[in-house]
């Protein structure tokens, strides 16, 4: 087997089988396997794969593990010689796969840790494809920025002005070459056990921390030409610094994985610093109820 797709899905049925419809249109002259690593859908997501895609490997957890150990689990059933991670929230809009291996194959004595391409959103516009390591000092900056225009958006808000439009979401460019890491929506690597994502990230990160490690033995992450994925619900849509601040499940778990993150990588004492400017955040009358239950996780990192 040459290469095995592995998706994620938790409760996104409708949009894992277009994935899936575009993976098996797409994908020719290659010998893939595709597994659907399912965190315990509700909506109908494992009885359509069963019926609609009998070929699909399908992992069954049961729960919502989170994104990296759901992979993981994929990962074991796989019997690729590589591995491509997928969003379920992504369609292949050419020979995606085929493209991704025909590369590596072509430059193995270069030490690839990981390809991946320029995504596109719904209306084929760049979006998030890759990223930069945080700095113990960016993440601490940026931190502090937070903890500022929250508490500013809400007493602009308190006079009826609304900071949000003075804010500026950032641009995606187009870009080919090395980068620091490329974005889990489209990750493509060498099946290699000492590559897995690291569990105790539940959610984000876990693909920044994975080529960190590729980073430090010296394996090279590359952004190619020739893939065409387009990422369609989330894809580089990232929100301005007052929404991240916000109570929504996913963005708090950002947060306590940006902690991890810091101290497993950079500093345990920025970590720590990290801890008090969130909870500052988080003990806010605006969005406490949301966040309260994830104090806990947060203090245990």
């Amino acid at each position: 087997m040459q290469v095995s797709v592995v998706i994620v899905n938790f409760n996104t049925r409708d949009l894992l089988r277009n994935c899936l419809r575009s993976v098996f249109s797409q994908t020719k002259d290659v010998e893939f396997e595709v597994i659907v690593s399912d965190n315990g859908s509700v909506d109908g997501s494992v009885e359509m794969v069963r019926q609609e895609f009998p070929q699909v490997v399908l992992v069954e957890n049961k729960a919502n593990l989170g994104f990296g150990p759901a992979n993981n689990r994929g990962v074991n059933a796989a019997k690729g010689e590589f591995i491509f991670y997928l969003n379920s929230d992504t369609l292949l809009l050419n020979n995606a796969i085929k493209i991704f291996y025909d590369y590596w194959k072509a430059h193995e004595t270069e030490k690839l840790g990981a390809i991946g391409c320029n995504l596109v959103d719904g209306e084929k516009k760049i979006s998030h494809s890759y990223g930069t390591f945080p700095t113990a000092f960016f993440v601490l900056k940026k931190m502090v920025l937070h903890v500022f225009s929250f508490y500013a958006k809400n007493v602009f808000k308190a006079f009826g002005a609304d900071m949000r439009k003075h804010q500026r979401l950032p641009v995606n460019e187009y870009k080919t070459g090395n980068v620091d890491y490329v974005t889990g929506a489209d990750l493509f690597v060498k099946n290699d056990p000492k590559y897995l994502f690291d569990e105790n990230f539940f959610l984000y990160f876990e693909e920044t921390d994975m080529q960190y490690r590729m980073k430090q033995d010296g394996l090279l992450r590359r952004i190619i030409e020739g893939p065409s994925v387009a990422h369609l619900v989330r894809g580089g849509a990232e929100r301005p610094d007052d929404v991240l601040l916000c109570g929504a499940f996913s963005l708090i778990q950002s947060e306590i994985s940006k902690v991890r993150f810091t101290k497993k990588h950079l500093s345990k004492t920025v970590a720590l610093l990290l801890k008090f400017m969130i909870s500052v955040i988080w003990l806010s009358p605006y969005i406490f109820k949301n966040t309260r239950k994830h104090f806990k996780a947060l203090w245990s990192v």
